[in-house]
């Protein structure tokens, strides 16, 4: 999306950019969102605020980027796994129920450490923007469109949201 939207006329200049999730690895491992998220915007003039992972103290980077974050965001992106998480708000991790933090710290996930914007951060969007493709998404698109909080993605919030699927992720 980040690919496409680089070559409009978008005032890039005044445009901010909030990772809402990153894994703790290296800059330069392929795993690293910032690292696409870079590419992704080419030669933009936008400013990206990015997570600190690289602080050997995650709770401390987690408590930093806190700082930086907004009294609310114009639009939050969000993708959808298969298991129903988003961000890194994951089934059945311990940070599915901080609620006194922007930011925190997800226990292993797919052999990462992660560190994710929380859902009183999420709340904080004016519009979410799901962008959900491919059939192993089929149940979980299900769920999110049913507002089933049995899925970390159902417990999201936000003032509005649309989601944009592909076909094969569609719910018969």
């Amino acid at each position: 999306m980040l690919s496409e939207l680089s070559s409009d006329a978008i005032a890039w200049d005044r445009t901010t950019i909030y990772q809402v999730d990153e894994r703790a690895v290296p800059e330069d491992d392929d795993l690293r969102n910032l690292k696409h998220i870079r590419a992704a915007l080419g030669s933009t003039s936008a400013t990206i605020e990015a997570m600190d992972v690289d602080n050997p103290d995650l709770e401390t980077g987690a408590r930093e980027y806190a700082t930086r974050i907004p009294d609310f965001f114009d639009l939050i992106h969000l993708g959808l796994g298969p298991d129903g998480h988003c961000a890194s708000l994951v089934p059945n991790d311990p940070v599915l129920n901080v609620t006194d933090r922007l930011v925190a710290i997800s226990g292993p996930y797919q052999d990462t450490m992660r560190m994710t914007l929380t859902y009183p951060a999420l709340a904080r969007a004016n519009q979410l923007l799901w962008l959900v493709s491919g059939e192993d998404k089929i149940d979980a698109l299900a769920k999110l469109l049913d507002g089933d909080t049995s899925i970390p993605a159902g417990r999201v919030e936000a003032a509005a949201s649309l989601v944009m699927a592909d076909r094969a992720a569609l719910p018969a």
